[in-house]
């Protein structure tokens, strides 16, 4: 752990010069309590580092959430090994791809009958909060089940014993964004309206107790939950695929389903506090989390230690070294399937802005994360199907 000031700790042993000053900068902001933490796989964001943790008194920045809100992880083990796969991988993966939409604009064209009683949830959960999710997206039932774009995949992987785990990550999709782009323009209309001086526009928040604040937060539960089914009803299909490959229904052994875009209410240091969780995890003790690697490289189940200067928090992958235009410019296509031999995947060039090479190193991460979680298993993926 490095203490950069005060207000900042990082166990970013890769940082670069830009991440670093933002973050000094987002943790100068007088509502910050105790400390920023920075996690291994800091890198640059929008207005906050993706790989933060920000804890606030009486504030929130939805930029520092994100505009995936509740985006994360969720994993299955099933009772299935390498042995007992079939030869053609190819044969899974395009199930796969027939059965959960993929790609930004992709969506379900209808409602699938096992996503029925989730979307009849987030109904009730939605009248709740006093709030119709068709103000965002006329169509966010639809949405329900589908994978989105960027770094966005499912997998299926081996874990060191060959047994085979189902592993996806995804958010919110485009209901989540649109809520996260109205209350960024709210905040940011009120802090010039307050004429409040920001060190980054993006950095605009709203306070607690005010009816924008109040509606913001009811809307972020919402899409989190929205985004923790969506997870829920991709990997229910991904099972269902994968035991039809195999000829066995999948018996689920564990299921682990964790955010890493996500705000929620905690106390740490003696005082209540709104933690924003902008690319990490939390690992509070003996919680069970999911940390992945690039497309091409190890993922990893973790038990979190609840270590408290980190806010009992971790690492959410490897974290970018390269943005994606200079990803695109810097390595190949034939890079790109050099990295991926022996995986299954859609063989495509759309795909490398997410070679391995573009990320930190994921065994360094995890290495820099050795005192804030505890390693239950390390996943090596044979079939990989992406978003983009």
């Amino acid at each position: 752990m490095e203490k950069i000031s005060k207000s900042l700790v990082s166990w970013a042993s890769i940082l670069d010069e830009k991440t670093r000053e933002q973050a000094i900068t987002t943790a100068k902001l007088p509502f910050i309590y105790p400390h920023i933490a920075l996690m291994p796989d800091a890198h640059l964001g929008k207005g906050a580092t993706v790989g933060s943790v920000i804890p606030s008194l009486g504030a929130v920045i939805p930029a520092a959430v994100g505009v995936d809100i509740g985006c994360g992880m969720i994993a299955v083990r099933t009772q299935f090994t390498k042995s007992d796969l079939p030869d053609d991988r190819a044969t899974v993966r395009e199930a796969i791809e027939r059965a959960v939409p993929l790609s930004p604009g992709r969506y379900n064209t209808k409602v699938v009958a096992t996503a029925e009683p989730r979307i009849a949830e987030l109904i009730a959960l939605a009248e709740r909060a006093e709030f119709d999710p068709a103000q965002y997206a006329g169509n966010w039932a639809l949405q329900l089940g589908t994978l989105g774009g960027g770094n966005h995949f499912i997998e299926i992987s081996l874990d060191e014993d060959d047994t085979v785990w189902a592993f996806l990550h995804s958010g919110s999709r485009g209901v989540g964004n649109k809520i996260a782009q109205q209350h960024i323009a709210v905040a940011t209309r009120l802090c010039r309206q307050w004429w409040i001086d920001l060190p980054d526009p993006d950095l605009a928040y709203l306070v607690e107790g005010t009816p924008e604040f109040r509606r913001y937060i009811a809307e972020l539960k919402w899409a989190q939950h929205f985004a923790l089914l969506n997870r829920e009803e991709m990997m229910d299909r991904v099972i269902r695929q994968l035991g039809e490959w195999v000829g066995t229904p999948v018996s689920e052994a564990e299921r682990i389903n964790c955010h890493h875009n996500f705000t929620k209410r905690e106390k740490h240091f003696g005082k209540e506090v709104w933690v924003s969780r902008k690319g990490a995890i939390e690992a509070a003790e003996g919680k069970l989390g999911l940390i992945p690697g690039s497309m091409g490289t190890a993922s990893y189940i973790v038990e979190g230690r609840g270590f408290p200067p980190s806010l009992n928090s971790s690492p959410h992958g490897a974290g970018r070294e390269y943005s994606r235009s200079a990803a695109r410019r810097t390595f190949t296509h034939e890079q790109l399937r050099e990295a991926m031999a022996g995986i299954e995947f859609r063989d495509s060039a759309d795909f490398v802005d997410e070679i391995p090479q573009a990320y930190k190193p994921i065994d360094r991460v995890m290495t820099d994360a050795a005192e804030l979680v505890t390693v239950r298993a390390v996943l090596r993926q044979i079939v990989n199907v992406k978003g983009q």
